[in-house]
């Protein structure tokens, strides 16, 4: 019978800008003294977001018509491009256009950058209320794109007459192909509570490695932290502007949302601090006090509410982290 001696020793535990990284060394012999690192993270608040959406744009360049542009134009080749719709303004693919970039911007508005592959940080504490949002706005989507599918061939017929003789019929997908162009995918990944790095490089290049992932972690965390002070900023800054009186008394005309989006961020601040930062918390105590039983119409109407508001407003901007804002 074979006995496999495995040991770990915790060899030690470094604190790097508030996170707390532990390196583990393993010396079994099957691991050739591989070390593991760990370095721990915001795993318990927090998880990734991935969202993919494809949709076919139903444009196509024409390069005859381009050819023709730049030589009745006594143009260089290459300097001008003609870019056709296929299906003219047809309006069931101008639907699914328009919700498309309206479900990215509630992805981006309800999460944090967190890589440049394209996922997102998104808080726990957001996460029902985002993945009804996201579940909603999907099957509204879909039920989107099935009607511009069940309308495409009739689409395709009308075509001719607004296209001329940039009409093409060769360049139309079958219904089926078209069918695969439309895709909306979305994915929920665990934030690992450590970095896990096995490799046989030895101690030094595994502290290496340990430093680098840390530093990383950092950097990404205060990528997203910042982003949320910086939608903060933008949201007061609009309100400061929009309270202001003139020496004339003249005032300045606001809509409801402006209203509504600093509420929206007294929330955000609330499910968006994972790292339990204590000045958002001061922040978010203040602006909710300041904001509340607040409307627009209070505002416009009471002159003592609109000065306070802007006041209090003009004291949480002042103390805001710098960022690049």
């Amino acid at each position: 019978m074979n006995t496999q001696l495995h040991t770990t020793s915790q060899v030690a535990e470094v604190s790097s800008g508030g996170l707390s990284t532990t390196t583990s060394q393993d010396v079994s012999p099957r691991t050739n003294n591989v070390p593991q690192v760990e370095v721990a993270s915001i795993g318990s608040s927090a998880m990734l977001s991935e969202l993919s959406i494809s949709q076919w744009t139903g444009r196509k360049k024409d390069k005859k018509a381009s050819q023709d542009v730049t030589s009745d134009n006594n143009a260089e080749s290459g300097v001008a491009n003609v870019t056709k719709k296929l299906l003219g303004s047809c309006a069931e693919l101008a639907v699914i256009h328009k919700l498309t970039g309206s479900i990215r911007n509630v992805h981006y508005g309800m999460t944090m950058p967190w890589s440049d592959t394209g996922l997102r940080l998104l808080p726990t504490a957001q996460y029902f209320k985002y993945h009804q949002a996201m579940t909603d706005l999907e099957n509204k989507w879909r039920s989107c794109v099935n009607d511009f599918l069940q309308s495409y061939q009739w689409e395709i017929s009308q075509a001719q007459a607004k296209l001329g003789d940039l009409f093409d019929a060769s360049e139309y997908p079958s219904t089926d192909t078209l069918t695969t162009k439309f895709a909306f995918n979305l994915n929920y990944i665990p934030l690992p509570d450590a970095g896990d790095f096995r490799v046989d490089v030895g101690k030094d290049a595994v502290d290496e490695v340990k430093s680098s992932y840390s530093d990383y972690y950092n950097r990404q965390l205060t990528k997203a932290m910042d982003d949320v002070w910086t939608r903060l900023h933008d949201a007061l800054t609009r309100m400061s502007e929009r309270l202001a009186i003139s020496s004339d008394g003249k005032k300045e005309i606001f809509r409801d949302s402006l209203v509504s989006n600093v509420v929206d961020m007294v929330e955000l601040l609330d499910v968006c601090n994972v790292t339990g930062n204590v000045q958002m918390t001061t922040m978010r105590d203040k602006l909710s006090d300041a904001m509340y039983g607040v409307t627009a119409e209070i505002l416009r109407e009471d002159e003592h509410t609109r000065a306070e508001t802007k006041r209090t407003v003009d004291q949480v901007i002042a103390s805001l982290p710098s960022v690049d804002v």
